[in-house]
């Protein structure tokens, strides 16, 4: 029996003896659990369950069972490059995507990036990506990366945005109202969000922006706290005007005042870090311990493939370590000694499935493996890896010692997308033809030299500052401060 056939939408499937990690509020362990998956939910957790004829079995024993990671802020369209930006500053970032070559995005090259962003996801075990699409410079551009979402057997949440426009522009604009009734239509495949940024501008200009998100009923996520771009201007305009809400999503916040932190608490928003970017490309120290501080809910994500990796394990991990070094410095500075970690692993495995599903107003039905919740899971078990053994500690081992070769098993919405290592459904040669069509496009439009001296561009020398927005030329040293 082949893979498709035995794993036909709708057949029961039946996870047996593992170590289940359902991410309840105490942090159980269920050693020798089986996990039964009828339609696209959880039926069933415990040993020994018994199971309808015809279930699937898959050997879970040895292995870890976690519910499926949630990546809440993933520039999903810039995969196709990925690699190419690894010694960039975020200033370079924003030069090459924001004012220079990021306006030669074709539809196609959208719907590429998005395609090996889905595929590179679920092989990790990430089964829920919000894709921060800021590249829809068209609705043509919209529509192309909602066809690439569609075309993986992943679950996403599209979040809406545009750099080369003002958001108070293209949000009220008739095509992107038709592209919102057309293209989102409840399904919870596929969620809706707006994505842009606030600037510090006295005048506001994103409020009409504010005023869209909120008719429409739909979050708003935004790069906030990110150094020489977003600080605290903007999110005390945003909390003077009424528009922070429980669901929005603060990412990176990671060069934010203590006024701002207690802004985003008393609201109850929560705050995506993507610590491999913050320590790397400079928005800020990855602030987590700020962020604990003020009991602000927290999730995890990767931003872009240009740079780094695009897997929660190293989410986690570096999490851990950026959170850990600045505690231990602290305490050296103060002549002490750290003698008991503050962060612990469970903590960032809750941030990477539990932490994404709050993010995302989903609470109810993901990150959490339990009877009734959609069945989004995970098995990380590698048989030919001594790292594999011994498993003592699940939580730590899922942090420490998994990465994305040791996922086994995906299951997404009931079906099962990846086996034995194997992903199941997907055309990886396609997605390959094509991205090597999109890097051609972007290589010849470019030309040889602008190529080679864009993986370390020169900044302009009218840009003083690093903000990137050219809808206002407000500048302000307060996104230089801490």
């Amino acid at each position: 029996m082949n893979e498709r056939t035995q794993f036909e939408p709708g057949r029961p499937v039946v996870l047996r003896g593992g170590t289940v990690l359902p991410m309840d509020e105490r942090r159980t362990v269920l050693a020798g659990a089986d996990v039964l998956v009828t339609g696209d939910r959880i039926a069933a957790v415990g040993p020994g369950l018994e199971a309808p004829e015809g279930t699937v079995e898959i050997d879970a024993s040895g292995g870890i069972v976690m519910p499926g990671m949630i990546d809440t802020h993933r520039h999903m369209w810039q995969t196709v490059m990925r690699g190419y930006g690894a010694d960039w500053t975020l200033t370079q970032y924003f030069v090459w995507y924001y004012l220079e070559h990021g306006k030669l995005f074709r539809p196609e090259d959208v719907h590429a990036g998005n395609v090996l962003a889905a595929i590179e996801a679920i092989d990790a075990g990430v089964t829920t990506v919000v894709d921060w699409s800021h590249g829809l410079q068209t609705v043509e551009h919209a529509d192309a990366a909602v066809d690439a979402l569609r075309s993986v057997p992943g679950r996403f949440v599209l979040a809406y945005g545009n750099i080369q426009r003002p958001p108070a522009e293209w949000t009220a604009a008739p095509e992107f109202r038709d592209f919102v009734a057309r293209r989102i239509t409840g399904d919870d495949m596929l969620g809706f969000q707006l994505a842009f940024d606030v600037t510090g501008d006295p005048a506001f200009p994103e409020k009409p922006a504010f005023e869209v998100a909120r008719e429409l009923g739909v979050a708003v996520t935004t790069h906030a706290g990110v150094w020489g771009a977003t600080g605290d201007d903007g999110i005390k305009l945003m909390y003077d005007h009424g528009f922070m809400t429980p669901e929005t999503v603060y990412v990176h916040a990671a060069s934010l005042s203590a006024d701002s932190y207690h802004r985003i608490a008393a609201t109850g928003g929560s705050i995506s870090v993507s610590t491999e970017s913050e320590q790397s490309a400079g928005q800020g120290y990855p602030p987590t311990w700020a962020i604990r501080a003020h009991g602000i809910p927290v999730s995890l994500s990767m931003d872009t493939s240009v740079w780094w990796s695009g897997d929660l394990f190293s989410a986690m991990r570096t999490t851990l370590g950026a959170d850990r070094s600045r505690e231990h410095m602290e305490a050296h500075a103060r002549n002490e000694t750290v003698t008991h970690c503050s962060l612990r692993a469970d903590q960032v495995v809750e941030w990477a499935t539990r932490g994404g599903a709050h993010a995302i107003g989903r609470d109810a039905d993901l990150g959490r493996i339990e009877p009734g919740m959609k069945a989004d899971l995970v098995l990380i078990q590698n048989e030919n890896s001594p790292v594999s053994f011994p498993l003592l500690n699940p939580y730590g081992h899922v942090a420490f010692q998994a990465q994305r070769g040791d996922v086994r098993t995906v299951i997404v919405n009931g079906r099962v997308v990846k086996h034995d290592h194997r992903l199941i459904g997907v055309d990886l040669a396609a997605a390959r033809h094509d991205a090597e069509r999109t890097v051609e496009y972007l290589r010849s439009s470019m030309g040889e030299e602008a190529w080679e001296k864009g993986m370390n561009p020169d900044i302009p020398p009218t840009k003083i500052l690093d903000n990137p927005y050219t809808y206002t030329d407000y500048r302000s040293s307060s996104t230089h401060t801490r």
